[in-house]
């Protein structure tokens, strides 16, 4: 099922006057002119245009005929026919986490696995490669649903792997299953207690199953050897490169530790960053106000230094308020679990505390929130700090997923002012895990993006990456026909493909304050543009889910294809 638009297709309507440059004017040649079949600008009240011009990173002029800016080709000008093409805004993945996709890209590529035999010897190639005593990690964006046990792997099966390396097998941030070596270095044994906000899993006799869930992990974190910087900005070169190619050109990475943002740095230095960056530092480990302190005083230093620019800019601070697909916090129980409702990760007070900090301090704050507790809590506490610092900056606190979000919560999230972030890709992977967790009718809830849209609501779309995949066109296929690894759940949530694509480009251009430099096409705006082979708001809805552009532009730059 395919939803209708309910708002008018971008550029439909009567174009204003022509972009194209006036005769006799002086206007330098361009560096780059794209004549296609379609430009899309986005900008309200514009019709399709046929060409646009690049010069100096930014849009020179855009004209309703394929060759009306020839006079601002120029002997350097690189012209690009493409008759049959559509030009569209670069898309931004608003809550994505470029950071693990740039460790991922060493790992061990068991996303690739059909089943455990085929999971466990892609581990058993790599230990075969690596001395003995070095760690070996996976890859972190696939499911265990997805491998025909549809079940994580053990500690006994990946002993039985390799008894000379320790090995981490991560699925998302947040989950891991180690080896006992992994476990001996971890210093967890049977007697270690789990934090508050983490789970050290036990079976039904009391023994560790080798799995660590939420703050859980930080035990790991602490003893996994670091790469080296060259191998850091390798990895992040590779991953945004692979963002570009699929249409992204900005990623809001909303879980970096405070000193990556160094290695960010470095990476923006040595050129490779193919996209735009916008870093949410990582609150998850701050959990008293001396905590919380130190984190600001590293991100001030930033400010202070003046280190954001167009490329890496620091957006804020990231926290959680509730776990995720087996852990978010419900007002009814789990199925099947009657005393269960998911965990929350801080008292509401304690997270008033620290959201009071980071705002005071002149920072934005967006919170993971899943269940509808989850979300309820949050609100509670952002309507406080609304109440207590009037006069907040637009866009200063932000409900990141809100997945299961209720009537009387959108409204009031609508009625504060309070932008979300949505991730169909994250539904796509997790609702065959959400199903067993929450049931068939709660896991259809989940992102109910035609109420949001109809009642209001800020909203920007992302992937979730490494729960979901990254790409524009896949999410803007699940958002508009509800497909998922379990079938097509909820399809009356279903959006129309203009209001999926204003979610990536537009919405997502205003949530990171930026609308007027991106998110549309215009003269004076930043050129971040993408060439698709086909019109995307027209084409087949099969054909979305594996479109790819033919090229990504960026700032002037083509960063993919070309």
């Amino acid at each position: 099922m395919t939803a209708p638009d309910r708002t008018p297709t971008p550029d439909r309507t009567p174009a204003p006057a022509t972009s194209t440059p006036a005769p006799g004017t002086s206007t330098p040649p361009a560096d780059l002119l794209v004549r296609a079949a379609a430009v899309h600008t986005l900008v309200p009240g514009g019709a399709p245009q046929r060409a646009v011009a690049v010069t100096g990173g930014r849009i020179t002029a855009l004209a309703a005929e394929p060759n009306g800016l020839d006079a601002l080709v120029g002997p350097d000008t690189e012209v690009v026919d493409a008759p049959d093409a559509t030009v569209l805004p670069a898309f931004d993945d608003t809550h994505t986490h470029l950071i693990l996709a740039g460790h991922s890209v060493h790992g061990v590529p068991v996303h690739r696995a059909r089943d455990l035999d085929g999971f466990l010897a892609l581990i058993r190639d790599r230990a075969a490669r690596t001395p003995a005593g070095e760690w070996i990690a996976t890859t972190v964006n696939w499911q265990e649903v997805l491998l025909a046990e549809q079940r994580l792997p053990t500690t006994a099966e990946l002993d039985a792997v390799t008894a000379d390396h320790p090995v981490l097998v991560r699925r998302g941030a947040y989950n891991m299953v180690l080896n006992s070596a992994a476990l001996r270095l971890a210093g967890i044994d049977e007697s270690t207690e789990a934090p508050d906000g983490g789970v050290i899993e036990r079976d039904a006799r009391g023994r560790l199953t080798g799995r660590l869930i939420n703050r859980a992990v930080e035990a790991v974190e602490r003893v996994l050897p670091r790469p080296t910087l060259a191998e850091r900005i390798e990895g992040l070169r590779a991953a945004s490169a692979d963002y570009a190619a699929t249409g992204i050109g900005t990623v809001r990475d909303c879980l970096v530790p405070v000193e990556d943002l160094d290695v960010l740095d470095a990476a923006r230095a040595a050129g490779a960053l193919a996209v735009r960056v916008r870093a949410l530092v990582s609150g998850f480990a701050a959990r008293t106000p001396a905590q919380v302190d130190a984190l600001l005083d590293r991100m001030d230093g930033w400010r202070a230094d003046g280190r954001d620019d167009a490329r890496l800019r620091l957006w804020g601070v990231k926290f959680g308020i509730d776990g995720g697909f087996e852990a978010g916090a419900l007002e009814q129980p789990y199925q099947g679990q009657p005393c269960y409702h998911g965990r929350l990760l801080w008292e509401p007070a304690e997270l008033l505390a620290a959201v009071e900090r980071v705002v005071g301090r002149g920072w934005r704050v967006g919170v993971h929130a899943w269940g509808d507790r989850g979300l309820r809590v949050l609100l509670d506490v952002f309507e406080q700090v609304v109440k207590r610092h009037p006069g907040l900056p637009p866009g200063t606190l932000v409900v990141e997923h809100g997945g299961l979000a209720r009537a009387d919560q959108r409204a009031r999230a609508v009625a504060l002012g309070i932008p979300v972030t949505v991730q169909h890709p994250l539904l796509h992977d997790g609702a065959l895990t959400q199903q067993r967790a929450w049931g068939e009718e709660r896991t259809a809830a989940l992102f109910p993006l035609r109420e949001w849209l109809d009642e209001g609501a800020q909203l920007s779309a992302g992937s979730d990456f490494p729960v979901g995949p990254y790409g524009a066109m896949v999410s803007v296929w699940g958002m508009t026909t509800r497909g998922t690894t379990a079938g097509v759940v909820g399809p009356e949530h279903a959006i129309g493909r203009a209001e999926a694509i204003a979610l990536h480009t537009v919405n997502a251009a205003r949530l990171t304050d930026q609308e007027a430099e991106r998110g549309s096409l215009r003269p004076g705006a930043l050129a971040d543009l993408t060439l698709w082979p086909v019109d995307p708001l027209h084409c087949p809805a099969a054909d979305l889910r594996g479109l790819l552009p033919l090229r990504t532009v960026i700032g002037g730059r083509t960063v993919h294809g070309g």
